[in-house]
């Protein structure tokens, strides 16, 4: 049902489509959503930074979305600077923040609401809120390994204080920002979603002679990549496919083993075609996730998710549609052989896949979000 409205919603983001990435792709699916339930959406972001070789338009309309991007400069120079807060600050957030500050100047009139996303996103929102007077509603994608004593802990808090209202992804973030000394009475929380009528049995070209585990990530070493190799080199009768692109691109090319698929980068669209014909899916992440969404699409897809017990993901999924594990190569690897040699409980894991979907990932999620603007 559309919504009776005329509230436009700036969306600030330094990531947006066509880079790739779980934000993105829900990105993609907020501004369609709102643009369904009849707000006009402005979305206000950067040239893709972390996916090269992709073709990008600097002014883009599509039904109520406008989309502006800002050519910035830097191939995966955001990987090298992550670990780094200022120097990433830096990179992220001024030049976003002054070219949105100037569209302002003569738009404003058109927002009611600013929808930042990440720390980099709320302190332009903050800046943008506090000059046009519009309020500020801040999504989180991350948690974060930061004592509540750091120095990103307490500049964190002290952006997110100054916002409206600020949504973390699961109970997990929402603990966390509170113990760094966020307002609790401000967080509210919310979930990604997906489109099930995405995902079906089309079928993909990957050979169905082996029993395939499915890795599908942006590629550094906190994801887990190098567990897959090791995966791979104990695990010679299973087969690995290995979908996405980033600084380990190098490394996991240069393995020479049969039972690695390495396909690259592989279009959001495409994507279906092999979690449609894989067996299970596997996140071995060694870090604090978010609200990981290619474990949502995989279950989507009617896949069993193998994953790190850490971080949202124990949020995400539970024992009806995975397993989940202390992130060693030992555990996936029985994990992975649990499930190969047990036909029943691989089954039973993929038929509750559809219902846990319906249930958890539906659209109506969308409600979270919206309600705060």
């Amino acid at each position: 049902m559309k919504i009776n409205s005329k509230k436009g919603i700036l969306i600030l983001t330094p990531f947006f489509s066509p880079n790739i990435g779980g934000v993105e792709t829900h990105l993609t699916d907020l501004v369609n959503g709102l643009d369904n339930l009849g707000y006009p959406v402005y979305v206000h972001t950067y040239s893709p930074l972390t996916t090269a070789n992709v073709e990008w338009k600097s002014r883009e309309k599509i039904n109520n979305i406008n989309i502006y991007r800002y050519r910035w400069f830097g191939k995966n120079l955001f990987h090298k600077v992550e670990k780094y807060p200022f120097i990433d600050f830096l990179y992220l957030t001024p030049y976003l923040c002054l070219r949105t500050f100037f569209w302002m100047l003569f738009n404003h009139q058109k927002i009611t609401t600013i929808n930042s996303h990440g720390f980099n996103g709320a302190v332009a929102g903050n800046i943008l809120a506090f000059f046009f007077h519009k309020k500020h509603v801040t999504s989180t994608h991350a948690l974060y390994d930061n004592s509540s004593t750091s120095l990103t802990a307490k500049l964190t808090s002290f952006v997110l204080n100054r916002t409206d209202m600020v949504l973390a992804q699961s109970v997990h973030s929402k603990n966390q920002l509170i113990n760094w000394g966020v307002n609790s009475k401000k967080i509210s929380l919310y979930r990604y979603w997906v489109d099930p009528k995405k995902f079906n049995n089309k079928k993909s070209n990957i050979s169905p002679s082996k029993f395939k585990v499915l890795f599908v990530s942006r590629l550094i070493i906190k994801k887990g990549t190098r567990i897959i190799i090791k995966l791979a080199k104990k695990l010679p009768n299973i087969e690995f496919v290995i979908i996405g692109s980033g600084p380990e691109s190098k490394y996991i090319s240069q393995q020479k083993l049969s039972n690695i698929n390495f396909l690259g980068k592989i279009d959001n669209h495409k994507l279906i075609d092999y979690y449609s014909t894989a067996d299970v899916f596997i996140q071995p992440a060694l870090y604090q996730e978010g609200f990981t969404r290619t474990i949502m699409e995989a279950v989507a897809s009617g896949l069993p998710v193998i994953a790190s017990d850490i971080g949202t993901i124990p949020e995400i999924v539970d024992e009806s549609v995975s397993i989940l594990v202390k992130p060693t190569v030992e555990n996936f690897k029985s994990a992975i052989l649990k499930l190969k040699n047990d036909r029943i409980l691989l089954n039973q894991m993929k038929n509750n896949c559809p219902s846990y979907t319906k249930k958890y990932f539906n659209i109506n999620n969308i409600k979270l979000i919206v309600r705060h603007y």
